[in-house]
């Protein structure tokens, strides 16, 4: 059949494209019958356990009838009841045996007493007199019809009511031992118990029911018994939500299902990717010496020179442009520190072959070292090439059993005869990639004039903050933190303060400045410093500062802080450091270290922004803080339940740990009194202050204490 189908092709080429066939067909027959066999479990679990609620509705009704007419019974077939009903003391003695004990009575809710002419004798509903007649309409002269003929047996029915549908049971009032003469007309008593939602809720709990409730109509998606008359008529429908356990074995089972099926898709990529690679190679062969001058070795691509070579080339004699695409992979160095460099060598390589298989057939693709890839075309011809290969690139990748995940950022400069050469338009293709890491990662971002101008703004404004530095321009201010119980101050926040004379800078502009510059060192220490110089006034506050994940990698950072606090006279003790779960990922052997270094003298450790990335329980445990600091994000959530449930579950898992909890961004009222209720044990946000001077806290210390 391969002959037929490929007699031009190698070999080995149609070796490798059966086998992908074979694998692909396995993998198919493979998925259809996990499929068949998911759904059959399913079905069926959910079938058995429907059955069931069926079963214990049916019972739970049953048994209320027989409870309601035992108790009919005992009260119709009684020596006592049949003389005083027929002396002349029966209205007395019915509003008292069964009338008034209506009130509080856990048996019956309602009692009525029809004399032999049919007229009433004692009607009491909830220890009050009622009318039946109105209450329950020609319900009740039926079932009493019925109980004329039912002789020693109540009858019971459903019958509906004005509050709403009610079970009735009637018997005869009738002397037990006694015989009475033949055609004896007896006096009829009907005992009701309303179906009301404490009725309901008993009967969910004893029988093991969700959420009951009556319908005259049962809803298609609802699981229902019929609830019947005298006559055997339905009235209503007695109607539970299903537990649909088999959608509830799914759910629980479908991570597994889904990783199956990427493991399954990423062989059989792998599988693709491999023949492909071998393909290329096969034809590379005739021009080995040329191909390592200007392809990667490790990937088969055009390296730096190759790719430099061919734009160029492109650039004097095609007129009508191009667009040139950079590549770097997010989170690749990750893979290299955890599973070594031959598994990111393995990395780049399906990479290159994913990427590759997205290219038109005139593009050219290279490796330019490391994690970075450039992708050239002539222009408009895959307008979305840039996003496709962000989502290709994003799919798993199956190396050595592990499943890895990258993603990839691009720049993409488009050129129309404006670029002299292949190198300024690489740079301005890596200024586009700059901007695309800087905006979030995972995003492909075009070249435009405007990210010249924002270059050199930021160089301008990087230049500034040094000046600012040196002069002592950045000040610092102070958030309070609120004992929750007790509703006074227990230590404050430092934050950072740019305000030059052309205006306030945020910290989210110059931080991120001072982080890529190299001054966050600097900039850090003079925050601190002028923080603790502050705090010195303050004896009880403790203090805290934001430490950023580059200071913390700084191996001279916690001997820089330990030498500050004993030229200061600092009590360590009082001195908390916030930090983010981003320096436990990026580099935690170092960050270890150094919070072993600083807690050795005394100084504690909050994680900051808990809740807003993937901090693991085994990351709380290891680097055992002192202190959790839940991320404001959490806090305005707490308008709804799930944000609420997420919320307490957070601040339980702290308090199972031993962590405090810090709330922040608190700003309302409400959120206060849920996060006191739900056990935080600190409150910061606007509404109990803003970011202030030193004097202010100062004041405000004064006021909280009075």
């Amino acid at each position: 059949m391969s002959k037929s189908l490929f007699p031009k092709l190698p070999l080995r080429i149609r070796i490798v494209i059966a086998a992908t066939a074979f694998f692909m067909a396995v993998a198919a027959i493979l998925a259809v019958l996990i499929a068949i066999s998911v759904r059959d479990m399913t079905n069926t679990a959910t079938s058995i356990d429907d059955a069931r609620a069926r079963h214990a509705a049916t019972a739970a009704i049953s048994a209320l009838q027989e409870h309601l007419s035992a108790t009919a019974r005992d009260n119709t077939v009684w020596d006592d009841g049949y003389e005083h009903i027929t002396s002349p003391e029966a209205k007395e003695f019915s509003d008292t045996t069964w009338g008034r004990s209506t009130k509080d009575n856990p048996l019956f809710d309602a009692s009525i007493v029809v004399t032999p002419e049919q007229t009433i004798l004692s009607s009491y509903k909830k220890g009050e007199e009622f009318d039946p007649t109105d209450f329950f309409g020609s319900s009740l002269a039926d079932l009493i019809s019925h109980a004329k003929t039912s002789g020693r047996v109540p009858v019971v029915s459903f019958a509906r009511s004005v509050d709403g549908l009610a079970l009735m049971a009637a018997g005869a009032i009738q002397p037990y031992d006694q015989t009475v003469a033949s055609g004896t007309s007896f006096h009829t008593l009907v005992l009701v118990r309303l179906l009301s939602t404490d009725t309901l809720d008993e009967i969910e709990h004893t029988f093991d029911l969700d959420d009951l409730s009556v319908s005259v109509t049962p809803e298609p998606h609802m699981l229902s018994v019929p609830l019947n008359d005298a006559d055997g008529n339905t009235l209503t429908y007695l109607q539970w939500e299903s537990r649909d356990p088999g959608a509830m074995i799914y759910n629980r089972v479908s991570g597994y299902l889904l990783a199956a099926a990427l493991v399954l898709v990423a062989f059989l990529v792998a599988v693709l990717v491999t023949g492909i690679l071998s393909v290329r190679m096969l034809q590379r062969s005739t021009d080995r010496a040329r191909h390592r001058a200007t392809h990667d070795v490790l990937s088969g691509l055009l390296n730096r020179a190759g790719i430099l070579e061919q734009l160029d080339k492109a650039i004097a004699t095609d007129k009508a442009g191009l667009t040139l695409h950079l590549i770097d992979l997010d989170g690749f160095k990750g893979v290299n520190d955890a599973w070594g460099h031959a598994v990111g060598d393995e990395l780049i390589k399906l990479v290159a072959a994913r990427v590759q298989s997205y290219l038109p057939a005139n593009a050219l693709f290279a490796r330019l070292g490391g994690d970075e890839f450039a992708v050239a075309t002539p222009l408009d011809t895959t307008p979305d090439l840039a996003q496709t290969i962000v989502e290709c690139v994003a799919e798993p990748f199956m190396i050595g059993g592990r499943t890895i995940e990258i993603g990839a950022s691009i720049g993409t400069v488009i050129s129309e005869n404006d670029v002299p050469d292949a190198l300024e338009l690489l740079r301005r293709a890596d200024m586009a990639l700059y901007t695309a890491k800087e905006s979030g990662r995972g995003k492909a971002v075009t070249f435009t004039a405007a990210l010249d101008n924002d270059r050199h703004m930021a160089a301008e404004l990087e230049d500034r903050l040094r000046k600012a530095l040196e002069r002592g321009e950045v000040q610092v201010s102070y958030q309070p933190l609120f004992d929750a119980k007790a509703g006074r101050v227990v230590g404050v926040e430092a934050l950072a303060q740019w305000m030059p004379v052309t205006g306030r800078v945020s910290p989210e502009v110059f931080i991120p400045i001072a982080e890529r510059s190299g001054l966050i060192d600097q900039l850090g220490m003079q925050v601190l410093k002028a923080a603790i110089d502050q705090a010195r006034q303050w004896k009880t506050l403790a203090l805290s500062v934001n430490v950023s994940p580059i200071q913390l990698r700084n191996p001279n950072f916690p001997a820089d802080v330990i030498r500050l606090l004993e030229a200061t006279g600092f009590d360590p003790h009082r001195l908390t450091l916030e930090i983010t779960e981003g320096v436990l990922m990026s580099n935690p052997d170092q960050a270890r270290r150094a919070i072993e270094m600083l807690r050795n003298v005394g100084v504690k450790f909050a994680l900051d922004d808990f809740g807003c990335g993937y901090a693991s329980i085994g990351a709380l445990r290891t680097f055992g803080f002192d202190r959790m600091k839940i991320d404001r994000s959490l806090v305005s959530g707490l308008d709804n339940r799930e944000g609420s449930e997420v919320l307490t579950a957070t601040i339980s898992l702290a308090h199972a740990l031993n962590i405090p909890v810090t709330a922040e961004g608190v700003e309302t009222q409400e959120q206060a009194t849920a996060l006191k209720l739900s056990g935080c044990d600190q409150l910061q946000g606007f509404l109990l202050g803003r970011p202030m001077s030193g004097a202010d806290i100062t004041a405000l210390v004064r006021v909280s204490a009075a």
